[in-house]
């Protein structure tokens, strides 16, 4: 069974940083994940797309954090990480980590594009 664990999260105020991690682990082939991602959700919301990151490193970024979050991966680790700088209380939600097995030159956006799925971790921004 693969697992997705998710790690980093917590409360900052206005302005600071935050680094999410998210651990893939149960799988017997590499690199068995193509695509990578972090989504978040917000109350009442679907759950939308934040950055993407294929295994070549091509990435994708939602336009509310293009400038601000970083998606990155360690292959040797199975490990994808969202650096999250100049955060906003906008930013506050349930964070989660997805994978794919299917390959994608250009990870999307798109929760359904990704089959597997971690518990999330949430982050709070204070103002």
């Amino acid at each position: 069974q693969v697992q997705l664990v998710e790690s980093g999260g917590g409360s900052v105020q206005s302005g600071g940083s935050l680094r999410l991690s998210c651990a893939a682990s149960g799988y017997t082939s590499r690199p068995y994940f193509m695509a990578m991602a972090w989504f978040r959700q917000f109350p009442g919301k679907e759950r939308e797309g934040v950055a993407s990151i294929s295994t070549d490193t091509r990435t994708s970024y939602a336009d509310s954090v293009k400038g601000r979050f970083t998606i990155s991966r360690d292959n040797a680790k199975s490990t994808v990480y969202l650096q999250m700088n100049s955060l906003t209380p906008e930013d506050t939600s349930m964070y989660y980590c997805a994978a794919s097995s299917q390959s994608w030159l250009q990870p999307p956006l798109v929760p359904g594009s990704y089959n597997y799925w971690g518990q999330g971790t949430q982050v709070t921004v204070s103002s």
